[in-house]
């Protein structure tokens, strides 16, 4: 499905935001990983940050929404099946929050490139990818 718009951007990235925080949630709870709960806590609450501030972002240049259109962005590389940590064992859990931080930069880098031209937009977008690094960078050094 395509990503015509810079709500459908912008909406997409809140699904995208609470489907992990909703994994991290449930895995900071899971015994296999609970000297990892509070960095999971913490992943969850960036993403409470970033639907924040992509909220905010689209109310602020809601004006801009209809005009600004979006052109060969689809969502279909960046849709990851949800994660049931209940399921997993501690290097699956730990896999698939990697591909769930990689998804996400993956998305916001190409997002703010195809927004571009609106700078406070893409702007939250790199923010957002920014977050979603240091989370990469924290899992990988695990």
């Amino acid at each position: 499905m395509p990503i015509t718009n810079f709500g459908g951007l912008l909406n997409f990235a809140e699904e995208m935001e609470k489907q992990d925080m909703a994994f991290y949630v449930s895995a900071s709870a899971n015994p296999e990983i609970h000297d990892l709960s509070d960095l999971f806590q913490a992943f969850a609450k960036d993403g409470k940050k970033n639907i924040t501030h992509i909220l905010r972002t689209r109310r602020e240049n809601i004006t801009e929404m209809i005009l600004e259109p979006i052109s060969d962005f689809f969502k279909k590389p960046f849709v990851l099946e949800t994660g049931d940590d209940k399921n997993m064992d501690r290097d699956q859990i730990l896999d698939h929050a990697k591909k769930m931080e990689a998804r996400a930069i993956a998305y916001y880098t190409q997002g703010a490139l195809k927004i571009k031209a609106l700078p406070e937009v893409s702007q939250a977008l790199k923010l957002a990818r920014k977050k979603r690094t240091v989370h990469n960078n924290k899992l990988s050094s695990l």
